[in-house]
């Protein structure tokens, strides 16, 4: 009959059973105690003998159910037994026992013949397939063993599946409902935003931007970048966003707020490797002045007045990046914008990428360049954006890799 003794001393089982790449092992519980279920001897569909062991109660059960155990066949019997000493109540008490105490393992449940009702039943509780006593000839067992053993496979595979896409979805209701909702109630600004983060499937990266109006009427924006592409990364800029519109509100700008954005990198960060650069604008009420303050981060874009897109100066309203430098200053640029302009904020992430197949970069010359060309076209606002990110992918010759921001303001 091939039963390996009950008294073997073996490993304790893994989370998960082996892969069929051999010999089936089977694990029969049963306590006849006239021996009359008899298992016979099979072979495997590559000819291999089945092993078999053979555990009398629960407790030897647990000690033989090692990770090369591919099946159990479980005696329904014993369920009248253990259902009164466990005080269950449930003639499949055993059933759901041996199915807690292996969930990832194939279980064929045996009864007799004249109780279908029981076994059809095993079979809606989560047993993958029941046998009659009667039937217990070799090549029904085997082929029995193998159909049980691909479906509990097959359901294993579809039950991780479903979780994925459940936490998939999840993971996107949380990311999408991070990103920012502008607030600009009351004012004559038009915005526009777009944002593509580098990370394959994820909706967030650590680009950061937001927008938001005080009660004196100016337009607060900002757009920032904190290094590496991880969820590290992007939870941190979550933070660095919500904290600048908490401190916004406050009436906090320019050295003060990125002198506290920085403290609060500075106790959120991983690493004291981490640094995050931000540039920030303030519009007055009246939407013809601005200031500027930059952390480290590419100067804005400017149009309007009669001339064509440019890069604000720098070197007036630049400082350090955030978490580089301690006791750091940021100096505020004011910015005369005029009655109709456009304003582009924007990450690194657009200008870094390449222009065909060499090493060469886009950078804030070609940007600019791109700009131009999809303003002279008349192309404002969503139009213009998506314009320009897909010229910009098109000169990549693919996706871009690093994450990407952009952030458009403007008053015509």
């Amino acid at each position: 009959m091939g039963n390996e003794p009950a008294t073997a001393a073996l490993p304790r089982q893994s989370t998960e059973p082996e892969a069929v790449s051999g010999s089936l092992t089977l694990l029969v519980i049963e306590d006849d105690p006239a021996g009359s279920l008899a298992i016979p001897e099979m072979l495997d569909a590559s000819g291999e003998r089945v092993r078999v062991r053979t555990a009398r109660n629960l407790t030897e059960a647990e000690r033989l159910l090692t990770d090369d155990v591919h099946c159990i066949l479980l005696d329904l019997a014993l369920s009248d037994g253990a259902a009164a000493r466990g005080g269950e109540g449930d003639e499949l008490a055993i059933l759901r026992r041996v199915l807690r105490l292996a969930p990832r393992h194939a279980v064929l449940a045996l009864t007799a013949e004249d109780d279908a009702e029981r076994a059809a039943e095993a079979v809606r509780v989560g047993a993958q397939d029941f046998l009659f006593r009667g039937e217990l000839d070799g090549r029904l067992l085997s082929r029995a063993i193998r159909y049980a053993v691909e479906r509990k496979r097959a359901d294993l595979a579809q039950r991780q599946l479903t979780e994925s896409r459940l936490r998939a979805q999840e993971n996107a209701r949380l990311e999408r409902g991070l990103l920012p909702t502008p607030l600009l109630d009351g004012s004559e600004l038009r915005f526009a935003a777009r944002y593509r983060p580098g990370r394959s499937r994820a909706l967030l990266g650590g680009d950061f931007y937001d927008t938001v109006r005080t009660a004196d009427g100016t337009v607060h924006a900002m757009i920032g970048d904190v290094c590496g592409h991880g969820p590290d990364e992007a939870a941190l800029g979550v933070e660095l966003r919500i904290a600048w519109r908490a401190l916004t509100f406050a009436g906090l700008c320019g050295d003060e707020l990125l002198g506290t954005l920085q403290r609060v990198l500075e106790h959120e960060r991983s690493s004291e490797e981490i640094f995050a650069t931000l540039c920030t604008v303030d519009i007055a009420p009246d939407g013809r002045r601005a200031g500027v303050c930059l952390a480290g981060h590419p100067a804005p874009l400017v149009a309007g007045g009669g001339r064509g897109p440019r890069l604000l100066p720098d070197e007036d309203c630049g400082g350090p990046a955030l978490g580089v430098l301690p006791n750091a200053r940021w100096p505020r640029m004011q910015v005369e914008l005029g009655g109709t302009w456009n304003l582009m904020m924007y990450t690194d992430g657009l200008i870094e990428g390449r222009i065909g197949q060499g090493d060469r970069r886009l950078g804030q010359d070609g940007m600019l360049g791109v700009v131009a060309q999809r303003m002279a076209a008349g192309l404002r606002g969503e139009e213009l954006l998506d314009a320009v990110l897909a010229e910009v992918r098109d000169l990549n010759g693919d996706e871009l890799t690093d994450d990407v921001a952009v952030l458009l303001l403007d008053r015509g």
